[in-house]
């Protein structure tokens, strides 16, 4: 990704402008010396350290420009630099990255950039190589076929009766998706009937996928949450001669020395307390969800039984103590929930919300949760979603608002954001030095109305599986 600057070429009076034009702390060390010693200044008549920081306020839809005008400026374009500069200036952009699921089975990624309201499509996700693996089971993937309605392996039974190979051509099949320090993370999921402990990440400073360090368990449709800057993987499905077990495991990866360290396994405290044995057996506990919230990850939970899911509230893992303890009870009771017990939410400037779906089958509504109170309590405002899809929305964070990405009538991809803010959240802090801009809208609602479209393209058939946001 290129080297660090050098500034053996003009030791003389780089310290004087540095110190003129911003703060030390934009002065950079010197790691790589071999590249910028070879190549000429990227702005002539200026030393290489202000023309990152020139470059660093670029816009990023404007990179790919950038990347044209010469070697070395394709170079400071895809350096680590020119990114940690850019933090250190307030300058980084918040874009919205959304993984779609076509016909086929076959996973598209697509950026969006909120400000210019442009999208770009994302190199494609790597194709598998691994050992072959159990082709028996098929009970016990029916049995599980709806434990997330995201990537579902109901798809892949149906195409499994019809082709004998077609699990052959369904390689992250439940996997899960996670986002932390500036990069998109997909984690595990199936691949010829075997649960898989892969990672592969994507670095939207290079545009490519590589693996990393793989989990310690196999495990698919596990859920993903972000703490103090680790990602943190619960539950989830593996395989063994007896079908599908879930995991009550834990672990969580520290993407700074690429280590993945075990955490304690949750307890699901609530399926102990099950009165018989029978139903200790039959009924199977679940992670249904995962958010971070007040330096905490809250799990909700279920008990599973196909076709049936029982809600049995949840529990929070402390970093601090590094234990787990009872979700809170009015939290886990009113935690809504959409297909096949999933529980989405987000949190946008502190608070907790997610979507109850269960008011009218086009219209939904926002739930906040207020801790003080331990209750979930209904934002004004319906929300359209068409709910004939199988993943009629996804909820999203980003530039201090909510956004709500549906699919319309017309199998457009929809991003919603809340219009009323102070309706939603406490104002942004005003010891943030990062720069907030205004979006334009394309389609404003009526005053009663608190959503508005501030993009769309065209979805077709294909399925809204995750979203993630990254700020770079």
């Amino acid at each position: 990704m290129g080297g660090v600057l050098s500034r053996s070429n003009h030791k003389s009076n780089v310290g004087e402008l540095i110190e003129g034009s911003q703060s030390a702390a934009c002065k950079r060390q010197r790691t790589s010396d071999s590249f910028w010693e070879h190549s000429p200044r990227l702005i002539p008549s200026l030393p290489d350290e202000i023309s990152i920081q020139i470059l660093a306020r670029l816009p990023r839809i404007h990179h790919l420009s950038a990347k044209l005008v010469s070697r070395s400026w394709k170079a400071a374009v895809m350096s680590s630099e020119l990114y940690r500069c850019r933090k250190e200036l307030g300058t980084t952009e918040e874009w919205l990255y959304l993984l779609t699921k076509t016909d086929g089975d076959k996973l598209l990624w697509y950026a969006f950039d909120p400000i210019s309201i442009k999208w770009q499509r994302l190199p494609p996700m790597p194709a598998m190589a691994v050992n072959d693996g159990p082709k028996s089971g098929l009970s016990g993937l029916r049995a599980w076929n709806v434990v997330d309605s995201s990537i579902r392996i109901a798809d892949a039974i149906r195409g499994w009766l019809g082709r004998k190979n077609a699990l052959d051509q369904v390689p992250f099949c439940g996997c899960a998706i996670g986002a932390v320090d500036g990069c998109l993370y997909a984690l595990g999921g199936f691949f010829r009937a075997a649960a898989m402990t892969s990672v592969w990440r994507y670095d939207p400073i290079v545009n490519s996928w590589n693996e990393v360090s793989p989990m310690s368990i196999a495990r698919a449709y596990c859920k993903t949450g972000v703490l103090n800057g680790k990602l943190y993987v619960v539950g989830g499905v593996t395989r063994d001669r007896g079908g599908l077990t879930p995991l009550q495991s834990a672990e969580v990866f520290d993407p700074h020395t690429g280590v993945w360290s075990e955490v304690p396994s949750m307890p699901f405290s609530k399926a102990q307390m099950l009165p018989t044995a029978f139903l200790a057996d039959l009924l199977k506990p679940i992670a249904t969800g995962m958010t971070s919230y007040q330096g905490k990850l809250y799990v909700p939970q279920s008990l599973y039984c196909w076709p049936f899911f029982v809600d049995v509230g949840g529990e929070v893992y402390d970093p601090e103590t590094n234990a787990w303890v009872e979700m809170p009870i009015g939290m886990g009771d009113g935690w809504p929930a959409r297909q096949a017990g999933t529980k989405l939410s987000v949190t946008v400037e502190g608070e907790l919300y997610a979507l109850d779906p269960s008011t009218t089958l086009d219209s939904a509504r926002i739930k906040v949760y207020d801790h003080q109170d331990d209750s979930w309590k209904v934002i004004e405002g319906d929300i359209p979603i068409n709910d004939d899809s199988e993943s009629p929305y996804l909820l999203a964070g980003f530039l201090g608002k909510l956004h709500v990405i549906t699919k319309d009538a017309n199998h457009n991809i929809m991003v919603m954001q809340a219009d009323r803010q102070n309706h939603l959240v406490p104002s942004p802090s005003t010891s943030s030095n990062k720069i907030v801009h205004e979006v334009p809208e394309l389609v404003l609602g009526s005053e009663a109305n608190m959503w508005r479209v501030i993009a769309s393209r065209s979805g077709g058939s294909a399925e809204l599986v995750s979203c993630q946001i990254l700020d770079v």
